[in-house]
């Protein structure tokens, strides 16, 4: 069986070298980050690019997210392009920021309605 296809969201300093990690392990994986830089680079070692979150989701299995902040967790999930506006039914979501339990229990609730 072929490995998923994975979406990564955010790809700063703990996010960039766990992305690559998942590359080096023959995952297929679809990038999104607010700056453009780390796409490029991640590109360039067969990370497919896409031009925002809800591309990430329409466009993947498991989705991971590594952003920085409670606010920027819920506008990449919860936006008008987000997470949720892509995601098909049973795509699993993995968010590994350190935010507030509140938001997280909050998107969790919401991504249980999207089935």
């Amino acid at each position: 069986m072929a490995n998923p296809t994975i979406g990564f969201i955010g790809l700063g300093i703990m996010g960039k070298p766990m992305a690559r990690n998942l590359l080096k392990s023959g995952y297929p994986l679809v990038i999104h980050n607010r700056s453009r830089e780390a796409v490029e680079e991640l590109s360039k070692e067969r990370a497919q690019a896409a031009t925002s979150p809800q591309e990430v989701a329409a466009r993947s299995e498991v989705v991971i997210t590594m952003l920085p902040d409670s606010p920027d967790v819920e506008l990449v999930y919860a936006g008008e392009q987000g997470i949720f506006a892509g995601a098909k039914p049973r795509t699993l979501l993995i968010d590994m920021s350190s935010i507030s339990p509140i938001v997280a229990r909050k998107l969790a609730q919401q991504a249980e309605k999207q089935d």
